[in-house]
């Protein structure tokens, strides 16, 4: 074999999930990559993904087309260097037509062989093939067009076109003697550190139906069996087979034997997300005769939900052999969870959106990790509103418990996740509306780990809304009905906003409807907007309001806060109570001014100084 410190790796499929972590597993130990993207802007975005994730050596790129007639621009020559090929390309997709599938699956594994078989310096071809189809008998090759009809019907074109590449790839490999192994990994999940996947297919479409609350029932069963592994052990384990001399023509199926039956598992990262996990249980086999929109489940994905077992034998003593350490199956599937929700299941693309742990509530924050400004949104909207706000002044944004995506039941686990939540540097800390009360509180409590106080649109500070805000069971129904377009009608006079709203809406019909009703209820307690204005008015450090023309203090509020000489007062102009939606430049702009830093040594002076106003 040769040295690790001589290997080059060309590794097709380079942009997906398993690519990426591939190539970070292979710079670690020693190799020299080459990628194969399906374009410049593909190969790009690797690039920059491996940086932002550690990669600090540089790889080389490669344009493939598998339907020209050299597959790498140069053919074999331009690679005679390559000693080890990873083909992690092919098609994830239910719903293929069979010639599609054909032309992804089984047509990128004839032509790369072909490739390898004039590549000089080979030692090695490493393919992933699957869990469920691996193990194929290369002595079937050629299929007959019967038989692969049959297969393909049997099993739908996705499924039938892995078992016929599986097949073939062995078949071709072996008759030109190219030096193969394959990985049959199980449904492959997130980092084991981070969570991090943009796989949305399989079971994390089953977790998105079921964190939406459109799951209506669990497979029954303990014996049913959808076995995971995560993304970088699996890269790890393939970095390692291609150099093992032991690991030449095997295959080894790659799962962890430890994964809950598949109603357990659901069950477990349901309770983790906080979704209603249904009580009634189905036998595999009924759910399997019922029609799709009953099951809301692509027919090809339920072939899946099987009691069969697989040989791990191999693969467990491969990683013993080789010090892989398999992680814990349990706290690796949190991870995945939490990603796929901070993420909205692919909804949002952008990769500041986390989970954190804020005196033992599982809450979610948005924006510049560890930024000393902070925001607390209000009400009814969530920590996606204020987005491109934090993305402006560099700031992190939260949801406060029980809103958004925070767990939690709401106002009574302030005391214990607001000074978690503010940590122990000083903060510039930004409350909107419900958010400004929680503000209020953590500046009064810990006034020394506030560095400043921006209040926006402070609802105590404002005229009380309606009685109907007590009304608790009308406003939580009127709220789960309300569509983003009327949610931004509702909350700005326009739909302008209705993308922006898009996640509160849908947070308020999965699950939140009920915590801002009871929020709004409260915020019309005369009691507690009284104790907050005391409040406010105990901290000492510099305070700035900010409210919209259109959305005022009281003229009693006003008067009392403009007495403080460490108050300042502004106002944007044309904007009502979410200033973050339909202002966002002006709010920006007002935000990034130094708050007034000392006390004005006269009272008069302060009541008589002008409010500044942004337009």
């Amino acid at each position: 074999m040769t040295a690790h410190g001589n290997r080059h790796a060309l590794v097709f499929g380079a942009s997906g999930l398993v690519g990426r972590h591939l190539i970070l597993a292979l710079a670690e130990a020693g190799a020299d990559v080459t990628a194969a993207v399906r374009s410049a802007a593909s190969g790009a975005l690797v690039e920059r993904w491996l940086r932002d994730h550690g990669l600090r050596r540089s790889i080389h790129l490669t344009i493939v087309d598998f339907d020209a007639p050299e597959i790498v621009e140069g053919g074999p020559a331009a690679f005679d260097t390559v000693t080890e090929i990873h083909n992690c390309a092919g098609s994830y997709r239910f719903g293929m037509t069979a010639q599609e599938a054909r032309g992804a699956n089984v047509g990128i594994v004839e032509r790369l062989l072909d490739l390898a078989e004039d590549l000089p310096h080979l030692q090695r071809v490493v393919h992933i093939s699957g869990y469920r189809v691996g193990g194929q008998d290369p002595a079937t090759v050629p299929w007959s067009e019967d038989h692969r009809a049959a297969v393909y019907k049997e099993l739908g074109a996705y499924e039938a076109s892995k078992v016929e590449s599986d097949a073939i790839f062995q078949a071709r490999a072996s008759s030109r003697s190219i030096p193969w192994t394959i990985v049959n990994p199980s449904s492959v999940i997130g980092d084991s550190a981070t969570g991090e996947s943009d796989q949305l297919i399989g079971l994390a479409t089953t977790i998105e139906q079921l964190w939406n609350g459109t799951t209506a029932a669990l497979p029954a069963g303990e014996t049913t069996f959808l076995p995971v592994i995560t993304v970088d052990y699996l890269a790890s384990f393939m970095a390692a087979a291609a150099v093992d001399p032991d690991a030449e023509g095997k295959a080894y199926w790659i799962l962890d034997d430890a994964t809950p039956p598949l109603a357990d598992l659901l069950t477990h990262v349901g309770r983790h997300l906080g979704a209603r996990v249904p009580r009634l249980r189905m036998p595999v086999g009924v759910i399997t005769r019922l029609p799709q929109w009953i099951t809301k489940a692509d027919p090809e994905t339920l072939g899946f939900m099987s009691t069969d077992r697989y040989p791990t034998g191999s693969a467990i003593d491969f990683a013993r052999r080789h010090g892989l350490e398999m992680p814990d199956v349990l706290v690796s599937l949190d991870r995945w969870a939490d990603h796929l929700a901070a993420h909205r299941f692919g909804a949002a693309a952008a990769d500041d959106r986390r989970f954190v742990d804020a005196g033992g509530l599982r809450t979610f924050e948005l924006g510049a990790p560890g930024s000393d400004r902070l925001i607390l949104p209000g009400l009814p909207v969530n920590a996606d509103t204020w987005a491109e706000v934090a993305a402006g002044i560099g700031a992190r944004a939260v949801d406060l418990p029980g809103l958004g995506l925070s767990d939690g039941t709401g106002v009574p686990d302030w005391d214990h996740w607001l000074p978690a939540i503010l940590g122990e540097e000083p903060v510039h800390l930004i409350g909107h509306s419900i958010g400004a009360a929680a503000a209020v509180l953590a500046a009064d409590r810990f006034p020394n780990r506030v560095k400043s106080l921006t209040l926006i649109a402070p609802f105590f500070l404002q005229a009380p809304t309606g009685g109907a805000a007590r009304l608790t069971p009308i406003v939580r129904s009127v709220l789960r009905r309300a569509d983003s377009a009327r949610l931004s009608r509702r909350l700005t006079g326009s739909e302008a906003s209705a993308a922006a709203l898009a996640s509160s809406a849908h947070d308020l019909r999965r699950r939140r409807a009920r915590s801002v009703a009871q929020h709004l209820a409260l915020a019309s307690s005369s009691s507690w907007r009284a104790e907050l204005q005391d409040a406010l008015a105990r901290f000492g450090g510099p305070v700035r309001v900010i409210t919209g023309t259109d959305d005022p203090l009281t003229p009693e509020a006003i008067e009392r806060v403009s007495s403080d000489p460490n108050v300042e007062l502004a106002s944007i102009s044309d904007a009502g109570h979410h200033p973050q939606l339909t202002h966002v430049g002006a709010l920006v702009d007002m935000l990034l001014r130094p708050t007034r830093g000392q006390r004005v040594a006269d009272s008069s002076a302060a009541l008589e100084a002008p409010r500044s106003t942004v337009r």
